[in-house]
């Protein structure tokens, strides 16, 4: 199982220093800082699965650093949990509205914070978690690093199975070449968009079955998805 990368942005060292510890001994391997400009470099260095962000924080303030994150392509689809002393209403939408997929107000539990944690990586990523993915008669065991059909046991490259646990991870949405090539080689890639198209071949042929449809649609002008049959 991939283990789950946080990047904790938080200035009150004791609170850093516990939510750092709780979540290492929980699996997760946490990069901390209490500084939103140093922030913004470690995320763009290594793209974190999950941002917990301080609102109050030296250096550029969290929401501004949440509102910078969401405008940079690689780190756009980031989830943030945002962490704030500021209570009011009209903060928190404030929060919201910047692009935070949670909001907690100190004080908070730790447990509470670990149990949002937890509930954003199955929404967003399930591999993460070691899930099961499920999409009509397909499965993929990220463990295991199986896929099967109908039950029987499929063989993909390693690209064609990133990309179908990509696909997996969000059935129904459709992504362009760019978004897939960003997901699944990574950004600044320098393979053509066209290469995308030889992979979804390569993946429709690895996943086909006799008198089963093809899972994969292509969406003219605009990319592919996966849908469950």
């Amino acid at each position: 199982m991939s283990t789950p990368k946080l990047l904790l942005v938080e200035d009150d060292k004791a609170l850093a220093e516990l939510l750092e510890f709780r979540f290492r001994r929980e699996g997760y391997h946490v990069r901390a800082t209490g500084d939103g400009d140093e922030a913004l470099l470690l995320a763009a260095e290594d793209i974190p699965d999950l941002i917990i962000l301080d609102w109050m924080i030296e250096g550029t303030s969290g929401i501004e650093v949440c509102r910078r994150l969401r405008r940079d392509p690689a780190t756009a689809n980031v989830p943030i949990i945002m962490l704030t002393a500021r209570g009011a209403e009209d903060d928190r939408i404030r929060g919201l509205d910047t692009g935070a997929d949670d909001y907690l107000t100190k004080p908070f539990s730790p447990r509470e914070l670990q149990a949002r944690v937890s509930a954003v990586l199955r929404r967003v990523r399930p591999a993460l978690a070691g899930e099961t993915l499920t999409v009509g008669d397909l499965t993929l065991d990220p463990v295991a690093h199986r896929v099967e059909r109908k039950g029987q046991k499929l063989a993909l490259g390693p690209t064609e199975y990133r990309l179908l646990q990509f696909l997996m991870e969000h059935p129904g949405r459709v992504f362009s070449r760019g978004q897939l090539l960003d997901a699944v080689w990574g950004t600044g890639s320098e393979i053509e968009e066209r290469t995308v198209d030889v992979h979804i071949r390569r993946l429709r042929k690895g996943i086909e079955m006799d008198g089963a449809a093809d899972p994969v649609r292509t969406v003219r002008s605009a990319g592919y998805s996966l849908e469950p049959v």
